[in-house]
């Protein structure tokens, strides 16, 4: 017998999975939630083998209570992605923060309930959707690596938290015209051209 815990916000939709689970041979519905918080709680309460885990909920989301769950210790339930949503960043923080797999609610019910036993016996399930568009990510070529002065990564760090050139200018005791220049390096170095492209990149990168 497997054991469920269902993690979604939306009622219809858990609803709908409890119903199909119940009636389903060899699994047992242990637990719901709908929300992160929520879904983290019931499972070490009730340590099912195995939480659909939905990704956009209130508070706190999918991919964080995944991380909790998984991290709770050498029993901690397996966690399975049943959600809507099949971005790359989304699917690649669902597998980092610790998921065994990853299915799209339009998937077959076979599909899903095949995932669920698979991911049960410490296998993983991916969509073939997902696969697909791993595999793809994997085969894209890695962005250059980039090296910042000291100088440049304070300037950007200054601007993250919304100063002006004049205001960076002061917390640094130098030039306007030298944040300028700071900055215009950064730019270069970075392939972008303007300050809010600048700190995205730089907090993606992990330099700021």
């Amino acid at each position: 017998m497997i054991r469920l815990l269902i993690a979604d916000d939306h009622p219809v939709v858990r609803a709908g999975l409890v119903g199909l689970l119940t009636d389903e041979p060899g699994f047992e519905v242990v637990g719901e939630a709908s929300d992160g918080d929520q879904a983290v709680r019931i499972a070490q309460a009730t340590r099912p083998d195995v939480v659909l885990m939905d990704l956009r909920m209130p508070g706190v989301d999918g991919v964080a209570a995944t991380e909790r769950i998984v991290a709770s210790g050498s029993d901690a339930p397996r966690v399975l992605i049943l959600t809507t949503y099949e971005s790359d960043d989304q699917i690649l923080a669902a597998i980092e923060a610790g998921a065994s797999g990853y299915l799209l609610k339009a998937a077959p019910q076979d599909e899903i309930l095949a995932g669920i036993r698979s991911v049960a016996e410490g296998q993983t399930a991916l969509s073939p959707a997902v696969a697909a568009r791993l595999v793809q990510r994997m085969r894209q070529p890695a962005p250059p690596a980039v090296t910042l002065s000291g100088r440049e990564i304070d300037v950007l760090r200054l601007v993250a938290v919304g100063n002006s050139n004049k205001q960076i200018a002061v917390s640094l005791g130098v030039a306007e015209s030298t944040v300028k220049t700071h900055l215009l390096k950064a730019f270069d170095k970075l392939g972008v051209a303007d300050r809010t492209r600048a700190v995205t990149l730089a907090m993606e990168r992990g330099l700021i």
